[in-house]
């Protein structure tokens, strides 16, 4: 099976970082699989979680992200699957996303850490309120139609992680689908960015550890956009983090171990730009849980 991940590297690479947008998350650190199919598994329990964004609260017609995960390895351990449906609307655009995932993964350097290879294929449905909007000319025809469509896409993606590091390469959307309304006009040209996440946890002491992470976005001939984090845990118990954004914005981020298996996180993002006199923030809210598979609980904790 060693000889799948040629494969799955020429997938990544050779399709053409081109120009709909993939949602934005504080969290993707907790989140992976909303970025990566090769996340799938990972939790080594079946896992599911609840992502709610508010993006730029005050803003008429502000942008606002909810997506459900559930994914588990199967009783092989080798084989993982995964299911992601992602909601996504800013003013009169809406969007539902429902997407599955494979996970092969592969014990490496002596079982001390495990390589993920994910693939996905979904279908995302597309809505675009057009004439509910309030015009200047009514007559204009870039508004005179709504917009009702639907189109598949698949992803493809790599994940390494041992307890205590990360790394990942992704493609979400590996077609340029265009949502249109005729030959004259274009409504949204989904873009086919290439995703570089990593982070590390360092032990500080008994109670305290580490974790800075990092998040790349490669699109088009754009500015690689960057997302710079920082945890730090507390007792196992309560993580704290700040982050900066490329797009100018910092955001504080915490998440506590309620249970064994249940995690809940919240974060609060502010823009740094021109933008902040006018937006009150933006808002995030997670939470997951873990079945465990046995009645002693999960066999590590996970920190990520």
């Amino acid at each position: 099976m060693v000889r799948i991940l040629p494969f799955f590297i020429v997938v990544l690479f050779t399709v053409t970082a081109a120009a709909q947008q993939v949602a934005s998350y504080t969290q993707y650190m907790f989140n992976g699989l909303a970025i990566n199919p090769a996340y799938a598994g990972s939790h080594e329990a079946l896992s599911t979680s609840f992502l709610s964004r508010f993006q730029n609260v005050g803003l008429r017609g502000s942008p606002n992200t909810q997506t459900l995960s559930i994914h588990s390895p199967l009783l092989n351990k080798r084989v993982a699957l995964g299911m992601l449906v992602i909601h996504d609307q800013i003013s009169v655009i809406d969007q539902t996303g429902i997407h599955f995932m494979y996970a092969y993964r592969l014990p490496v350097f002596g079982g001390k850490g495990t390589l993920s290879m994910g693939l996905q294929g979904g279908v995302s449905f597309y809505r675009a309120d057009y004439t509910h909007l309030d015009i200047y000319n009514p007559n204009d025809p870039v508004f005179g139609n709504d917009v009702r469509e639907a189109r598949p896409n698949f992803g493809a993606g790599l994940f390494y992680y041992t307890k205590f590091a990360y790394a990942g390469v992704s493609m979400p959307n590996l077609i340029n689908n265009v949502f249109d309304r005729g030959a004259q006009f274009q409504t949204v040209y989904q873009n086919k960015p290439i995703i570089l996440t990593g982070g590390y946890v360092f032990t500080l002491n008994r109670m305290l550890k580490i974790k800075p992470n990092a998040l790349l976005k490669f699109l088009d001939d754009r500015p690689v956009e960057f997302d710079l984090n920082c945890n730090l845990l507390l007792d196992e118990v309560l993580w704290v983090g700040l982050s900066y954004k490329s797009s100018n914005a910092i955001a504080l981020l915490t998440q506590i171990q309620i249970t064994d298996q249940l995690q809940f996180g919240y974060s609060y993002q502010v823009a740094t730009g021109p933008i902040n006199s006018v937006a009150v923030g933006s808002h995030e809210l997670m939470v997951n849980y873990r079945f465990m598979y046995h009645k002693k609980g999960l066999v590590s904790p996970r920190y990520f």
